[in-house]
């Protein structure tokens, strides 16, 4: 018999940017948990763990929006809203976005669609809140939606521990704000480091893998380079963390 996590994973997702706005911020994070739930009228679900700051933000503000990210959306921008704290940043400081009439900030880069909702109601699902809320704008900007399994699958995207569908080390889902991943993480070793210029390093805090054979060619590092020689201010191509959080890989 299949294990539930395992049929769980057969489930369909996109990937998306879900903002919203209180007392003159704005903040907002990856989620892959969202739905039509009807067509009269049209109303979406959005769920949110409980912790995370754009969850205050709806709460409050009974507004948020749902930017649907293209295939091509890149990781940096996955990984800021993705892995980055609005407690912290600004997300939308370098961000094209604009802001509804309501208020709210909606998120236009790398996208095919636009959604503002109103919240009409709310269920509360322990760990997350599941935000019913209907349709008072909405945009086509056309191309490709991004799936979780092309995040997956080609980008090599993990999981945020938040994530609704999140299937890491523990047995059970824990929270939402980015993509799940089916796969088991990588184990590492964190003590002695490897002193081979072969071996590839885990970033501790998003999973992203330095593959020395690979490099990072967006940000200059190329192919072939060991991550003992990346440059001292080299960051996290998807979290933004420093080589100090990497550990090695078996």
């Amino acid at each position: 018999m299949a294990s539930v996590q395992s049929v769980l994973d057969q489930l369909s997702y996109g990937l998306y940017i879900v903002s919203s706005c209180s007392d003159g911020r704005c903040n907002g994070q990856i989620s892959n948990a969202v739905m039509q739930v009807t067509a009269f009228p049209p109303r979406i679900a959005v769920s949110i763990n409980k912790t995370e700051l754009t969850h205050e933000f709806i709460e409050k503000s009974g507004l948020l929006s749902v930017s649907i990210l293209a295939q091509t959306a890149p990781m940096s921008l996955i990984g800021l809203f993705g892995y980055q704290s609005g407690r912290n940043i600004n997300k939308f400081a370098d961000t094209s976005h604009i802001v509804s009439p309501r208020g709210c900030p909606i998120a236009i880069e790398h996208c095919v669609g636009l959604i503002e909702g109103r919240v009409t109601g709310k269920m509360d699902a322990q760990t997350h809140t599941v935000f019913l809320a209907d349709v008072v704008d909405a945009k086509a900007i056309g191309g490709v939606p991004m799936t979780y399994a092309y995040y997956y699958k080609e980008l090599k995207g993990k999981a945020h521990k938040n994530a609704p569908t999140y299937s890491g080390a523990t047995s059970a889902p824990a929270a939402a704000a980015a993509p799940s991943a089916p796969a088991t993480p990588p184990t590492k070793v964190t003590t002695p480091p490897s002193s081979s210029p072969s071996a590839s390093y885990v970033c501790d805090v998003c999973r992203y893998i330095y593959d020395p054979a690979k490099g990072d060619p967006e940000n200059g590092v190329p192919a072939g380079t060991p991550f003992s020689s990346l440059p001292d201010d080299w960051v996290c191509p998807i979290c933004g963390v420093g080589k100090d959080q990497f550990s090695a890989m078996k």
